[in-house]
């Protein structure tokens, strides 16, 4: 199953039967409403708190998978997930409501694709049959932990993002019908020594193309492979680094191809300054758009690449700099698989 140093190649190609998408009244006026099962007009989700709203996005997303399958919760071994929050709270919270064996992860908003990498490597390795892979995260949350509360009312530099209220989840299986899950590249903490916690996505771009670079060569393809390569949230300043980057690094990469949820799911005439954010973000991209692009038959294969920034308020208080980590996944259509 590895090639290379960080890869995993699928042989037995774990299969995404569903998804689950939900998000928030910010995200029903964004660009792609169509991409989400469930949308709430009220950020609180009748919750009395930011983190429970979370919590219960979460436990909505894997309820609808399951729905939209032909399997019953009994038959899933294992519920992979993670979020931004302390301790990963609502994702913990939304486990212990679903009573399901539980792996929590902390990638921040690499989360949806470090899941879905481990989902597919058990599946693979015959460790399990069905498998409850996503993340969430809510906007107000966030904000409150890592930034200033919104009530604040704080200013922000154009080169913010804004995070995403939503939660996304994959039915992971063992056999079935769908896109296929055929490689994953685990990434490297890549630390540029940046200090700067509103410019998010110009301190994980080298992660990003540290990992797309590493992917390539050990799976020893070229970027023209894949019909798109899509990164998680580096929104227009990342973006571009990245873009940059990866040129002079030799890897022709045209601007069609290399696309960014982060500038996907909302409108420019949104106020989102530098794109969206989030672990939802990649999640509801990758699950939500991308993957019904794939089923309608306009896309073949993908890799996504979710960006994190792993740092904390506390490291932020003790003026450390921003490590940065990027996990990509590669998705093929299930009709033609290679």
């Amino acid at each position: 199953m590895l090639i290379g140093h960080q890869t995993w190649r699928f042989d037995k190609k774990p299969v995404i039967i569903q998804t689950g998408t939900v998000g928030g009244p910010f995200e029903a006026k964004g660009k792609i409403p169509n991409a989400f099962d469930l949308l709430h007009d009220d950020i609180w989700l009748k919750q009395d708190s930011f983190e429970k709203a979370q919590q219960m996005m979460m436990e909505e997303a894997c309820q609808i998978a399951i729905k939209k399958s032909d399997i019953s919760i009994g038959q899933v071994k294992f519920f992979i997930s993670g979020d931004l929050i302390n301790q990963i709270t609502p994702t913990t919270f939304a486990a212990k409501t679903m009573d399901l064996p539980y792996f929590g992860l902390f990638s921040a908003c690499a989360t949806s694709t470090e899941s879905l990498a481990l989902a597919a490597a058990i599946i693979n390795g015959d460790g399990a049959d069905y498998i409850l892979s996503g993340t969430s995260s809510h906007n107000a949350a966030a904000e409150r932990q890592f930034r200033y509360p919104t009530e604040y009312g704080g200013q922000k530099p154009p080169t913010a993002q804004w995070t995403v209220t939503g939660a996304g989840c994959a039915l992971v299986a063992k056999e079935g019908n769908g896109p296929v899950v055929t490689a994953a590249t685990i990434g490297k903490v890549v630390d540029m020594g940046l200090t700067d916690p509103f410019n998010m996505g110009g301190a994980m771009a080298p992660a990003a193309v540290d990992t797309i670079e590493t992917h390539l060569k050990e799976r020893d393809v070229n970027a023209s492979f894949y019909d798109l390569i899509i990164t998680g949230d580096l929104g227009h300043i990342g973006r571009k680094v990245s873009l940059d980057l990866l040129r002079e690094r030799g890897i022709d990469i045209s601007d069609e191809q290399y696309v960014d949820c982060g500038l996907t799911i909302y409108r420019e005439d949104q106020p989102i300054l530098a794109g969206a954010s989030g672990p939802a973000c990649s999640a509801i991209g990758m699950y939500g758009h991308f993957l019904r692009l794939m089923e309608q038959g306009e896309v073949n294969r993908m890799l996504v690449v979710a960006t994190g920034s792993l740092h904390s308020p506390m490291s932020m208080q003790q003026k450390d700099t921003i490590p940065c980590i990027a996990h990509a996944v590669a998705i093929e259509s299930g009709s033609d698989p290679s």
